[in-house]
């Protein structure tokens, strides 16, 4: 008979935690949040202090009624939501709905589920902290402000549908200017020089540093032939060899964002994808009964801190000593944590060194695999030494005019034999040869290479690189981030083209009224100190009202100020140059929720609609008639089919070719890598490289 209830969000939480605690305890899921501020109306009431009206979310009554059921029957109740300000509202909303003493000690917070970590946790219960279900409550309250009274004008001077919200507006207009930055980009011309040098039998590659000791930039043509006229012969003297060792640290174990950003790059994750695999190992896979059944693989994923426990840090280090030997072992680090983290919880790292990601290949699904062995090889490395690295620097004169060249070799890998931080411009780790040059002899020039460059624009956000910046800046905080990225690409705000954010028409209007009439709501400086704000609340040194009345207080002449000045604007419908094929009526262009599409301009009479239909300039392989086309699946992933579809049904998630393959005849698709792009056969073997 269990006489003790434990309260958590989510059925697979649930069964690990019951299978640790015994038969005294019954553990149930609310499925997150039970209470919230209604969607019909704003459930905030300004004339008494910001007071907030919370009702039961729908959905909810059955499983608030079985929670109150089993409730009853128990003599304890302990509320187990996750240890960041959204659990402790949860846990205060249910205890609101359960009658539980909220002074008593019900609450219960653990950073990783293992069956040390919930017992330990058990045994010190705490009460309901109000600091950090106060700055939940400020952040909800505050957004629920901000959307609820923007969002009515919006719909009235521009379209229905639009929404506008604090994070969500500065992530749009970042997107924005960087796109702005992108078109008014002046490319600029500069020029470099490469030569191929021989010592005896051995060839090394050099590049021109400047004249007389001094760096000097190349801007066009003339003076590259200007450098080359002034070498008298093909000969160069090695004036200076610098040697020198340098190491290489590791990087720190994962936070939420940096999590975000490496899934990204290394596994092609979106954010919400890596969040989502993140929390179903967090909160327990079934490795089997003789592994010690359902158990949490990874800590707690939403965190800003890089700290980690001395216990985690000692089975880290006995197993890098068994596996690798003692010098693989790393110094212990001041772990020193980035200004404005909140320090809550540990890093996210493994629940165990000893489960390594090859133990569990055919426990976990492929991506659960992918994800876990990122985490794991990345904590693992954090607590390896320093890779060493002999380097070389040569500087080679001929007539005052000065080469260098560079080469390294790796002494010793350490922390790279398990794992290279990844980079948003892919580089490759590899060793560069020199010979054993030294100072005085000389070598020889076989060729010399002049090389035409142009800078280029900064490239647009990928998701990794928004989530990176907004981390960098202080916008948002670790749960945000994913449901950001989200939302800006629900609303129609911005578009994903090629894994990389475009703004849409409609973002650029919306964030332009922003900033006319609420500039507060898209200024960087104004929302991070509105995250500061809301930490200091959930420290206990400001009270929440008095955070949303500064804010409202303003706000509130601004949106009457808004409410009087601002003009209808009229999003006029662009022709599409084509006549409905159901009443003959011009089609025009419309903005969707999902961006541009073809509407009949009889509309509510006719509601005919057609995608706009990118042409990818072949012919279709199927009926020989048709154009293929670039079409988007339900789930926003790019296909390519026949325009002429339904008659002809041709489909390919590869990019068909406008040519055949030598081999069969069959079409040619192309294939894109992060390193390469790749055109192959689609029905025989054949394949070849492209350069990009």
């Amino acid at each position: 008979m269990s006489n003790y209830l434990v309260i958590v969000e989510s059925p697979a939480k649930a069964k690990t935690i019951e299978r640790y605690l015994g038969k005294k305890y019954k553990v149930k899921a609310s499925m997150g949040h039970v209470r919230d501020l209604p969607k019909s109306q704003m459930g905030v009431n300004v004339e008494e202090q910001y007071k907030p009206k919370y009702i039961t979310i729908r959905g909810k009554g059955d499983i608030l009624k079985e929670l109150r059921k089993e409730a009853k029957k128990a003599t304890k109740i302990y509320l187990a939501a996750d240890p960041d300000r959204e659990g402790e509202a949860i846990a205060w909303h249910l205890a609101h709905a359960l009658n539980v003493d909220e002074n008593s000690e019900c609450r219960v917070v653990f950073n990783e589920i293992t069956k040390d970590a919930i017992k330990e946790s058990f045994k010190h219960p705490r009460k309901i902290d109000y600091d950090l279900v106060d700055a939940q409550q400020a952040r909800r309250i505050l957004d629920r402000l901000v959307g609820y009274n923007i969002s009515p004008l919006l719909w009235k001077k521009v379209k229905k549908g639009l929404s506008a919200g604090r994070v969500q507006s500065v992530a749009v207009k970042m997107i924005i200017e960087r796109e702005k930055e992108i078109k008014n980009f002046k490319p600029e011309e500069y020029w470099s020089i490469e030569a191929a040098f021989l010592k005896n039998k051995d060839s090394f590659t050099g590049k021109f540093y400047g004249i007389d000791g001094k760096k000097r930039e190349l801007h066009n043509e003339a003076e590259v032939k200007e450098i080359i006229k002034k070498l008298t012969d093909k000969q160069f003297k090695i004036d200076k060899v610098n040697k020198r060792e340098r190491r290489r640290n590791p990087a720190k174990p994962f936070i939420t964002s940096t999590l975000q950003q490496e899934a990204a790059r290394k596994l092609n994750f979106r954010a919400r994808k890596t969040m989502m695999i993140a929390q179903q190992l967090y909160e327990g896979i079934d490795l089997g009964r003789k592994s010690g059944g359902i158990t949490g693989l990874i800590t707690y994923m939403r965190t800003d801190s890089t700290r980690i426990s001395v216990t985690a840090r000692n089975e880290a280090v006995s197993y890098i000593e068994e596996k690798f030997g003692k010098q693989y072992v790393g110094a212990i680090k001041n772990q020193k944590q980035q200004e404005g983290a909140q320090d809550a919880h540990e890093a996210i790292r493994p629940t165990s060194s000893l489960r390594d990601p090859a133990s569990l290949k055919g426990i976990l699904s492929n991506d659960q695999y992918k994800l876990y062995k990122l985490i794991y090889d990345r904590f693992l490395a954090s607590q390896m030494a320093p890779a060493v690295m002999d380097t070389m620097t040569v500087h080679l004169l001929n007539n005052g005019v000065e080469f260098r060249a560079t080469g390294s070799k790796i002494k010793f890998k350490g922390f790279m034999t398990v794992y290279i931080e990844g980079t948003d411009h892919e580089k490759k780790e590899e060793e560069k040869y020199l010979p054993d040059l030294k100072e005085g002899e000389c070598v020889t020039y076989k060729d010399l290479t002049p090389n035409q460059h142009f800078t280029q624009p900064p490239p647009r956000y990928t998701e990794a690189t928004l989530v990176g910046t907004l981390e960098k800046q202080g916008i948002g905080r670790p749960s945000t981030y994913a449901p950001t990225l989200d939302t800006i690409q629900r609303r129609g705000y911005v578009n994903l083209d090629n894994r990389r954010f475009v703004p849409t028409e409609l973002g650029e209007i919306v964030v332009d009224i922003l900033d006319e009439y609420f500039p507060e709501i898209t200024n960087v400086d104004f929302t991070v100190q509105m995250e500061d704000n809301l930490d200091l609340v959930e420290e206990g040194k400001v009270g929440w009202i008095n955070i949303i009345d500064d804010f409202y207080q303003d706000f509130h002449v601004r949106l009457e100020k808004a409410e009087e000045e601002m003009k209808t604007i009229e999003i006029k419908d662009e022709p599409a140059g084509i006549d409905c094929e159901k009443c003959g009526h011009p089609m025009v262009y419309k903005m969707g929720r999902y961006g541009k599409f073809m509407a009949c301009s009889n509309f509510p009479d006719c509601r005919n609609t057609k995608p706009i239909l990118k042409k990818i300039g072949v012919t279709c392989p199927s009926c020989k008639k048709g154009e293929i086309v670039e079409r988007k699946s339900k789930k926003n992933r790019v296909f390519y089919g026949c325009d002429t579809y339904p008659d002809c049904e041709f489909v390919s998630w590869d990019k068909p070719v406008a040519r055949s393959c030598p081999k069969c005849d069959a079409y040619l698709v192309e294939k894109r890598t992060k390193k390469q792009v790749q055109v192959k056969c689609s029905n025989c073997d054949y394949q070849e490289n492209v350069q990009e």
